[in-house]
């Protein structure tokens, strides 16, 4: 009989209920993944779903959250002992949290046929991803699971105010909970546990007030030396922190693109949060009406509308092939989608009303890059296809109008 945990297993168990609401947009995916590979490594954010996702996917397998001190004692001190109760292979949860199983999972997926024995979960990008490419290279696939989209949503009378603040995390749609208080919790979860497992911080106060920081940047160009004076460190642990940012599933980087076009480029990436929610409660926002006269008002929407496009291309195990264009004189395009030879421009825009300004960017990419089309993404309700051949596209049509990106 597989070793097993009541009480950890307990924990998560009532999003199983949620997810019988729910259809995660990853599911078609995930199984696929499992016929091809022999693991399959679903990746994400803490609270993003993935134990509720993966234990609806494959209910038929046992168990194994290594969150429980019991058990991860058990997987550290005898690797060998632990597998050999999941002689079919089992979900395992939380794996980066026991590293020393990786050699152990090569030798018995080598010598197994079977297609989708191991379904590894983990929240921590860095750990996991260097444990799989020292061991189980070319045996894995992975899909990173985002928090929900605004597609799983799917609640048409939610305004863009509520969208934002509220983020993405399935619990939060499940259960009636104090945003606030819930994000204060996740904040100091991720700060105090999370990080210590990445890298040994011991300044958290500092570490903290970078990340809030780093919250009024968004869908800003990076400047490290800018957040470096304003956090007290210097520029190399600015780096440092970025990067345990983005292995952790907070934040990300926005490439631009380096096509030049006979014209000087940014070439530093922009800042953005892959959850709202997340970034409004960093800000000290305390509720969706606030966001009516923020000054980060459009920066917030236009990281929610970027977010969009990457669930769309995680949710199909897709490298996010997202980017940004902007000269040294100003003009830009918040989001290039590259789809073959062709980068198409999306200009995004959090205003309900459309004006003549909402075209120059797409108009200015399509005069220099001699290409045509493109969308202009707004917060209001209005799908339009004008005479330029930009659509302007409500951010609540995204799911609908891009199916395959």
């Amino acid at each position: 009989m597989p070793f097993s945990s009541t009480k950890y297993g307990n924990r998560k168990l009532f999003f199983l209920q949620f997810c019988a609401m729910i259809k995660r947009e990853a599911e078609i995916e995930i199984r696929s993944l499992a016929k091809q590979f022999k693991a399959v490594a679903i990746i994400g954010p803490w609270q993003s779903g993935k134990t509720t996702l993966v234990r609806h996917i494959f209910s038929d397998k046992p168990y194994a959250n290594l969150e429980n001190p019991d058990l991860r004692m058990f997987a550290t001190d005898d690797p060998r002992g632990f597998l050999s109760n999941y002689p079919f292979g089992a979900v395992l949860d939380e794996i980066q949290r026991v590293p020393e199983l990786f050699s152990y999972l090569q030798q018995i997926l080598d010598e197994s046929p079977v297609k989708g024995m191991f379904i590894l979960t983990g929240s921590n990008n860095f750990l996991l991803q260097e444990s799989i490419s020292q061991s189980l290279s070319g045996r894995v696939g992975y899909l990173n699971l985002l928090p929900l989209s605004l597609g799983e949503i799917n609640d048409k009378q939610i305004n863009s105010n509520q969208l934002m603040f509220k983020g993405g995390y399935p619990v939060l749609y499940s259960q009636d909970v104090d945003l606030t208080v819930w994000y204060s919790n996740y904040i100091r979860t991720y700060v105090e546990c999370d990080v210590r497992l990445i890298k040994n911080i011991t300044d958290l106060s500092a570490f903290e007030r970078f990340l809030r920081l780093c919250a009024g940047r968004i869908g800003q160009l990076l400047n490290m030396s800018s957040l470096a004076v304003e956090t007290g460190v210097d520029v190399k642990t600015i780096g440092t922190w970025l990067s345990v940012l983005e292995t952790g599933f907070i934040l990300f980087r926005l490439q631009p693109w380096h096509e030049n076009f006979n014209k000087r480029i940014v070439k530093m990436p922009k800042l953005y949060f892959y959850d709202t929610g997340l970034a409004t409660a960093l800000l000290g926002i305390e509720n969706p009406a606030q966001l009516d006269f923020h000054p980060f008002r459009g920066a917030i929407f236009e990281n929610m509308v970027i977010l969009e496009f990457l669930k769309k291309r995680y949710n199909k195990a897709k490298q996010h092939h997202l980017f940004f264009w902007r000269d040294n004189v100003g003009n830009e395009i918040d989001l290039l989608l590259k789809q073959g030879d062709r980068l198409l421009p999306v200009e995004i825009k959090s205003g309900q009303t459309v004006t003549n300004d909402y075209f120059k960017g797409v108009l200015f990419w399509n005069k220099i890059s001699n290409s045509h089309g493109g969308y202009v993404v707004y917060g209001g309700d209005m799908t339009q296809v004008r005479s330029n051949e930009i659509t302007v596209l409500s951010y609540k049509e995204i799911q609908d109008v891009f199916r395959e990106i």
